[in-house]
This record gives structure tokens, C-alpha cells and sequence, in this order.
């Protein structure tokens, strides 16, 4: 158990048979009544973000997630395979749990498995990823405005936004926080 005074950015929680993990935090105390905390949750299972006000001094469970390293294998069409690169199991994930991270995996990449208590939660991918871009649009003649854009699209599929000096087979870094263009590799 852990008071609601000591949440630290991070942290995971088990709140209202949810498991959260606290993206932000912030000590309220108004002029009348009881003090609080303001927090911003992320639901572990399903990804989507609350604002609760938990009171100060209430005691929450603390949920002990485990991370554990794996590569990514293969994409089987209704499920992704990863393997633990110790034991050898392989652990299949639904797809649809994965829309974002699938984005930007590629086989032989090395992740890391959330689980909680035997319960797959998701992946954790690096903060950078280097992909090569295999379609781009044409540069348009003319366009040299600051900071110009074009479209490209790297091997797993995913498009995005990248200067006008990236081309076909060009390897770029993409951050995987917010799918953007970072640099050239």
C-alpha cells in the first residue's frame, strides 16, 4: 500500500480494480476543506488517459508490474509473436492491442513485455527506432519555405511527415513517443 502523498511520476496503481500508472501529479490544498491530489492516470490495459482527485492520505495499492525482455519475431496477422531471448517462449499478443507500437516494429528488434501478474499489458519500444523509408512523396519545385515537409512511408507501413531532403532508402530516426521524424541515421 502507498499513501496518495507519496505518488511519484511513474508509479502504477491498482484504483477501482484498474490497473494506472500516474503520467502526472499535483498537491491541492484549497482554502476550505481537505487537501487532494490532482492526477493524471493512464489505464494499463486499455491505454486511455483520466484526471482523478484522490484524497490526501489515502491508502492506494501499489501494483507491481514486471518488465521483461524480448525480441519481436513476427507479425501473424491477428497477433504479434515475441520470444524470451532466455527461456525461448514465445508469447503471442493480440494485434489489436498493439495498433500504435506495430508502427514501428521490425523482426529481430529487441522490446520489453509489461505483465502484471500473468497478464500481458502491452510493449514498452525504445524511445528512438531507425526504419528506412521505401516510399516518399516527389520534392514540389519551388517549395523552400523554412521547415518544409514532405510524406514518406518507412518499411513497417507507417507515414509520416519528414524534410525535403529524405529520400527512398534513406534510414531515418523516428521518435516512438510521438511517431515524428527526429534525424537522419
Amino acid at each position: 500500500m502507498v499513501s496518495s502523498n507519496e505518488f511519484k511520476t511513474g508509479m502504477t496503481i491498482e484504483y477501482e480494480d484498474k490497473i494506472y500508472q500516474i503520467l502526472e501529479f499535483q498537491h491541492v490544498k484549497p482554502g476550505k476543506g481537505q487537501a487532494y491530489v490532482r492526477t493524471k492516470l493512464k489505464n494499463m490495459r486499455t491505454g486511455a488517459t483520466t484526471e482523478v482527485a484522490i484524497a490526501s492520505g489515502i491508502k492506494i495499492k501499489k501494483a507491481i508490474i514486471e518488465k521483461k525482455p524480448m525480441q519481436y519475431i513476427y507479425d501473424g496477422g491477428e497477433t504479434l509473436a515475441f520470444m524470451d531471448m532466455e527461456s525461448f517462449v514465445q508469447i503471442d499478443i493480440p494485434a489489436d492491442r498493439l495498433t500504435y507500437e506495430k508502427n514501428f516494429l521490425k523482426e529481430g528488434m529487441d522490446i520489453t513485455i509489461v505483465d502484471y501478474q500473468g497478464e500481458i499489458l502491452g510493449v514498452m519500444l525504445p524511445e528512438k527506432v531507425v526504419l528506412e523509408v521505401v516510399e516518399c512523396d516527389p520534392n514540389v519545385k519551388g517549395n523552400t519555405v523554412s521547415n518544409a515537409m514532405k510524406g514518406a512511408t518507412v518499411e513497417t507501413g507507417y507515414s509520416l511527415q519528414v524534410p525535403l531532403f529524405i529520400e527512398v532508402g534513406d534510414k531515418i530516426i523516428i521518435g516512438t513517443y510521438d511517431g515524428k521524424y527526429n534525424s537522419r541515421a
